[in-house]
């Protein structure tokens, strides 16, 4: 256990930070700051020495240097414990700093705000990411705070602590401290490459949260990321691996759609339900129809409030998981009579435009497939077109297509999905599996759509379709035997569109 007998504060958000303060204060500690952090402390009528007091320099170039002086990083980096260090200190009358409280300059708000590059330059933080280096690195005597998201803890240990840590705190500290460098230096990498810093492959800045395990009871498991920025959890249990995997499935089909009231039914990351209807109660009813067998224990997302009708309905099935932007009281109520049912409200927040995987002994980085195709990309390649219907089935289709693993087959109308072949080795096999898994359902397959992720090789698919009474097709097109396809579709009065753009999910 180290007392702490002084700090040097500087930082650039003061929210949070004055009971800190206060509580040390009241345990006898000497203050040392800069600028607006000292101004900050003096309005709380608590003495504080200026820093520009202990270098004998003051803030100077604009205020880009301050603390840069042996005098402060002499008082944090020397060793309590070594003799020589100990007399250096002396000799040059260097004070011990047993804790620096410093945040640093809002590089990454700054960018996304739209600054210019000077501005952008300015917010690029020397002093402060020195400090915490340094406090990081002398974790054997100085506990180094690095950011106001640990005020509320730090001020816990203090308070029990009696303005004491441990090794073990200091220790911590230490780690989450060049976390947060790390995250800093690659965000400003990023931006001299051109790049997007919210694309950053660097989790060691998120909050981290231990999961009960991973895939299977035999895997660690870690989610690295805010949910609460994302999510407000309702009710029920804790998420886990396989539920957030589910999640973010749900969550990036149903922002293919519009405001129209849609509800998606997810299993295995893939869609099991998908309708678009006038009620919210309706578009459930009819996503359900698709394929009541796999939706039990399913994932369930939606654009629309989720009204009393709507929450009767979906009270009488057994899911995971409930996801919407909004609950009316009584509906929220009544879902959760269920104990483990877990609810969530989806909150407005940016995702990241980039994609991480590990691989073999690296990552894979990607765009995310950003991309879904509208009547006005599609090329009618056969006589006959299709109709404004059939066009607005084919956009749902591949709506769909796209966030279904390959290779898949989606059979769909204007406003929901009949049926999917989901992660087949050949594309007929898909084919085959989505006509089966309607007829099980009792669908009429004659005047539905069919959509397909990637190009069709042979004629085979579009041969079986049309016996099974599909009407209009739509494929990327690329094939060096696409001809064989438009030729079949042409001889049986079947009409063809297609887009140029494959939608691979492996």
């Amino acid at each position: 256990m180290k007392k702490i007998q002084s700090a040097l504060l500087s930082v650039y958000y003061k929210d949070g930070l004055e009971p800190i303060v206060q509580l040390l204060h009241q345990n006898g500690v000497k203050l040392y700051s800069t600028g607006g952090t000292q101004t900050f402390i003096e309005n709380m009528g608590i003495p504080v020495t200026a820093v520009e007091d202990l270098t004998g320099y003051p803030s100077i170039f604009g205020g880009r240097v301050k603390t840069l002086h042996p005098a402060v990083f002499g008082g944090i980096l020397y060793r309590r414990q070594d003799a020589g260090d100990v007399a250096q200190a002396a000799q040059f009358n260097i004070p011990a700093i047993d804790l620096v409280v410093v945040d640093l300059y809002p590089f990454e708000e700054t960018v996304a705000s739209g600054a210019s590059e000077e501005d952008i330059i300015e917010k690029i933080d020397i002093g402060g990411i020195s400090l915490i280096r340094a406090g990081a690195k002398n974790f054997q005597d100085s506990l180094i705070v690095s950011s106001r998201t640990q005020y509320a803890d730090v001020l816990s240990i203090l308070t029990e602590k009696n303005c004491g840590t441990e090794l073990s705190d200091r220790r911590r500290y230490a780690q989450e401290a060049f976390a947060t460098t790390s995250h800093y230096d690659t965000a400003i990498n990023q931006w001299f490459l051109g790049k997007s810093t919210q694309d950053i492959y660097s989790f060691t800045e998120l909050p981290q949260n231990s999961l009960r395990y991973g895939e299977n009871p035999h895997q660690a498991a870690t989610f690295y990321g805010d949910l609460e920025a994302m999510f407000d959890k309702l009710h029920g249990k804790e998420l886990s691996y396989n539920n957030l995997v589910d999640v973010d499935a749900c969550v990036a089909l149903i922002d293919e759609f519009g405001t129209e009231p849609t509800f998606a039914i997810i299993k295995h990351t893939n869609a099991c339900g998908v309708a678009t209807a006038a009620t919210a109660k309706e578009a459930y009813a009819t996503a359900l129809a698709c394929d009541p067998v796999s939706a039990f224990g399913g994932v369930i997302i939606t654009n629309a409030t989720v009204d009393v009708a709507t929450a009767e309905e979906l009270n009488k099935l057994f899911m995971e998981i409930l996801i919407a932007p909004a609950y009316e009281p009584e509906a929220l109520a009544l879902l959760q009579s269920k104990k483990n049912r877990i609810l969530l409200q989806r909150k407005n927040v940016e995702l990241p435009a980039k994609m991480f995987k590990t691989i073999l002994n690296g990552v894979l980085e990607q765009d995310k497939d950003l991309v879904v195709e509208t009547a006005s990309q599609f090329k009618t390649v056969t006589v006959k077109a299709p109709t404004e219907s059939e066009v607005r089935a084919l956009e749902f289709a591949l709506k769909v297509c796209k966030h279904t693993k390959s290779n898949t087959i989606v059979l769909a109308t204007e406003n929901r999905l009949i049926a999917s072949g989901t992660g087949q080795t050949s594309r007929v096999d898909a084919l085959r599996q989505a006509i089966d898994k309607a007829l099980a359902f009792g669908f009429e397959l004659k005047g539905s759509v069919m959509a397909s992720d990637a190009f069709f090789p042979f004629a085979d698919c579009v041969e079986i379709a049309r016996l099974a009474g599909i009407t209009a097709v739509v494929q990327p097109g690329g094939s060096i035997r696409d001809q064989d396809s438009i030729n079949y579709c042409d001889a049986n009065d079947m009409a063809m569109v297609t887009t140029g753009v494959r939608h691979f999910k492996h």
